[in-house]
C-alpha cells in the first residue's frame, strides 16, 4: 500500500479539472450539447418580464418555454442576459412543466427549477436539472434563434453529444 503525498494528489486532481474544462464548448457550456438547425423561435423586443412565450424545439414533440426573468441568468441571452428557455418536460417523469415567477414547476410530484441558475433543481423528486435551449440573438433584428439543447430531454437518449 503506498502512501499518497499532498503534492500527488494536488497533481491528479489539477490533471482531472484539466481535462474536465478542456470539454468545454465556444459558449462555456460544461455540459454536452448537440446542435440542431437554428430556428427562429420570438423577438426579444415583443418579450416581457415573467410572461413566458411556448414553443416547440428541437421538433414538434418537444415543448419548451422562452422568458425574459428580471435578473441576469446563466445562458441568458440579450443586454441584460436575462433571456432563457428550457425544456417544459420534467426530468423525474415527463409530466409538463409551467413557468411561475422564475421558476418551472411540475404539477405532478412538485419538483421545481431555477430558471436563472441553468434549469437546476431545487424541490422535488427530479434528480436532473431541466434541459436548457441555446439561444442566440440577432443584435441587428432583435429575433431569438434556438440553436441547440444543454442537458437530456426527458424521454430521450440521443440528443446528448457524447464525444
Amino acid at each position: 500500500m503506498s502512501d499518497l503525498s499532498r503534492r500527488k494528489f494536488l497533481q491528479t486532481t489539477s490533471a482531472t479539472a484539466l481535462l474536465f474544462f478542456t470539454g468545454l464548448n465556444k459558449d462555456g457550456h460544461a455540459a454536452p450539447v448537440k446542435a440542431y438547425p437554428s430556428r427562429k423561435i420570438g423577438n426579444i423586443k415583443n418579450l416581457k418580464v415573467n410572461e413566458p412565450l411556448t414553443f416547440n424545439y428541437p421538433d414538434e414533440s418537444s415543448p419548451c418555454v422562452l422568458v425574459k426573468v428580471d435578473n441576469q441568468a446563466v445562458g441568458g441571452v440579450g443586454t441584460e442576459k436575462d433571456v432563457v428557455a428550457f425544456s417544459t418536460l420534467c426530468t423525474h417523469m415527463g409530466c409538463p412543466l409551467t413557468y411561475n415567477k422564475g421558476r418551472l414547476v411540475c404539477k405532478c410530484h412538485y419538483s421545481m427549477f431555477d430558471v436563472s441558475r441553468n434549469g437546476q433543481t431545487y424541490q422535488g423528486l427530479a434528480s436532473q436539472w431541466v434541459a436548457q435551449v441555446v439561444l442566440r440573438v440577432d443584435a441587428a433584428t432583435g429575433n431569438i434563434y434556438a440553436e441547440g439543447v444543454e442537458g437530456l430531454i426527458y424521454g430521450r437518449i440521443g440528443n446528448l453529444k457524447i464525444s
